[in-house]
């Protein structure tokens, strides 16, 4: 792939927003003047330590240290190389790129996203078509109109080997890449279309690009899988996605609300019911990934946050309920279980009973550790006492791992109803499972080595003192920069910051010096540029910052002429056996004039 000039690079950091990039990822804060934080989308946290600005354009978490600029963040998040960062920042501002070959062109993502463009346009004219009309019928069926198919852009594969392929192949697109993105496999013969004979989805990545696509078959003499989806590609990864997202994103970080559903067609029901939260993963169980993208959607509120199952009633669902419940603690959500009357999924719901009968449906939800409690129960006869003490055994568990103590005690009175014991006796095996979950946790701790602290602890103020370096130089003069040098920093990192500033003084004027520090900082300096560039001081404004900086200045000269004073002292010591009293009263100016000084900045 040819090589994107570096003038381009630098023009294009300007003009992205990197706090608007970000912002369109995970939800983001006010944290101060020019400073935001939110949620760190790359390890799980329930308190906000991650921190972005947009000058100096850097994003830095205090929690796992993890950091950069633009480029970097949308390469983590993306899970794709620097040439492909540039290009996807590029085609989201409109940035035409040059590269050094002279040529404009695309990356290998830009190319692949634009296959499956027109791969989606050409499967949404084939509905229209003759043979189409089996898809349309069966979409009919299903009770959406030509209107909410429209809104989803369904389309169609056609029954031929090679429809799609010559179709892209005739708009100059190599078969290799078609197969590289999916939509062609290769058997002896060559290569082959993938869909054939299908109705399909495309499924949307957060910017709303197609990425892949979803397909279910129409034909009985179709011997493949029911349901057939994009394989893995360079752009697409499953276990990333979430069909819908595209159109549910503003309304999740809204609502604060997220309705999850087993299939394409149910999150066409709620969409067109209504419920504009809905999502689906796309041919795999609900992981890790999912909820950490749930998760950075969601953000961080004292309203605590909704996510909603709408499980099948059979024994995947339950299996999969069971799976999710054992990774509830991740969500920073309440998670709960809604299911239809009858066992009906969404779309067969709202076909059956309309719009409404959906919104009742999420209505009736019932926390996800409820479900999984009476899940437990019917395991047992609760024929006799035996099998009734064993159910309770069973779910007390679950009871116990409720960390809200009135809630817990609620479940545990109705436990207690549902497996006919008496309360006592129940809110003794919730207890006893309480104690024993608390000692496996406790008990690692126990043989665990000590956890080392750090020998040398950076003074706050100092922090404070290199954190205005950074961010608002131009309120120290070279003079006291130089001083502060001579005097000393506790910390090695932080005298290595200030060296690096007095080697650029020439440009502590620049708006982006922080920048221009981190572009010149050795790898291992600059995690600590960063993460005092993005410091938030403790100001509630921007017209705020002059006070409060001038004020660590002036405790940063306090600090230099108390050690430039013990410097003298120590001289007038050493000189009151050989120096001239000329020199000694030198000496004892020097310490008049520092005191001087002393006063006059502590006014």
């Amino acid at each position: 792939m040819p090589r994107v000039k570096q003038s381009d690079i630098e023009q294009l950091k300007d003009r992205v927003d990197i706090v608007e990039v970000i912002g369109s990822y995970i939800s983001l804060k006010t944290a101060g003047p020019g400073s935001f934080k939110g949620l760190c989308p790359f390890h799980g946290e329930k308190t906000p330590s991650f921190h972005v600005r947009s000058s100096p354009a850097f994003y830095h978490c205090f929690g796992c240290g993890v950091g950069g600029d633009v480029f970097k963040f949308v390469q983590e998040m993306e899970k794709i190389g620097f040439g492909e960062a540039i290009e996807k920042l590029a085609q989201r501002t409109g940035y035409q790129l040059t590269y050094e070959d002279g040529e404009k062109d695309s990356s290998n993502r830009t190319l692949l996203l634009a296959i499956n463009k027109e791969a989606s346009d050409f499967f949404i004219s084939q509905l229209a078509s003759d043979e189409g009309g089996v898809a349309r019928d069966f979409l009919v069926s299903r009770g959406f109109d030509l209107s909410s198919i429209t809104q989803f852009g369904v389309g169609y594969a056609p029954k031929g080997w090679q429809n799609l392929s010559q179709h892209l192949t005739s708009k100059g697109y190599k078969v290799e890449d078609q197969a590289l993105v999916g939509l062609l496999s290769k058997g002896d013969k060559g290569y082959y279309d993938r869909f054939r004979g299908r109705v399909l989805w495309p499924i949307r990545d957060q910017n709303s690009q197609v990425v892949g696509f979803g397909a279910r078959k129409l034909y009985e003499d179709d011997q493949g899988p029911k349901y057939l989806n994009t394989p893995e590609t360079p752009i697409y990864h499953k276990s990333t996605v979430l069909y819908g997202l595209d159109l549910a994103r503003r309304e999740i970080a809204q609502k604060r609300e997220v309705v999850v559903v087993e299939g394409y067609t149910d999150v066409m029901a709620c969409h067109l019911a209504g419920v504009k939260t809905a999502v689906a993963t796309c041919g795999t169980a609900f992981g890790e990934d999912h909820i950490k993208l749930i998760n950075r959607l969601l953000g961080q509120s004292v309203e605590p946050a909704s996510v909603i199952f709408t499980f099948d009633p059979d024994a995947a669902g339950e299996k999969a309920a069971l799976k999710v419940y054992g990774d509830a603690n991740k969500f920073n959500a309440l998670t709960f279980v809604a299911a239809g009357p009858n066992g009906l999924d969404p779309s067969d719901l709202r076909q059956q009973q309309g719009d409404a009968a959906i919104v009742e449906m999420l209505k009736q939800k019932k926390p996800l550790f409820e479900f999984v409690i009476q899940h437990r129960i019917a395991q047992y006869s609760l024929t006799d006492v035996a099998s009734r003490v064993a159910a309770a055994r069973a779910a007390a568990p679950i009871i116990a791992d409720i960390s809200d103590p009135a809630l817990r005690s609620g479940y545990t009175r109705m436990l207690a109803d549902w497996v006919s014991l008496e309360v006592s006796e129940v809110t003794a095996l919730v207890g006893d499972s309480r104690t024993t979950t608390i000692r496996q946790k406790v008990e690692p701790l126990r043989t665990s080595e000590a956890i080392p602290t750090s020998s040398a602890p950076v003074d706050k103020f100092e922090q404070q003192i290199m954190q205005v370096v950074i961010q608002h130089p131009a309120f120290f003069s070279p003079t006291q920069l130089r001083r502060m040098q001579a005097a000393g920093l506790t910390s090695a990192q932080h005298r290595a910051v200030l060296d690096l500033v007095l080697e650029n003084i020439d440009h502590t004027e620049d708006s982006s010096f922080a920048n221009l520090i981190a572009t010149r900082a050795a790898d291992d300096l600059l995690p600590i540029v960063r993460e005092l560039a993005l410091a938030p001081l403790p100001v509630n404004s921007e017209a705020e910052i002059p006070r409060y900086a001038q004020g660590v200045v002036n405790g940063a000269m306090i600090k230099a002429l108390e050690r430039e004073k013990s410097d003298l002292l120590a001289a007038l010591r050493r000189a009151e056996a050989n120096a001239s009293d000329e020199q000694k009263s030198a000496i004892q100016r020097q310490l008049v004039e520092l005191e001087e000084e002393r006063r006059s900045l502590m006014r």
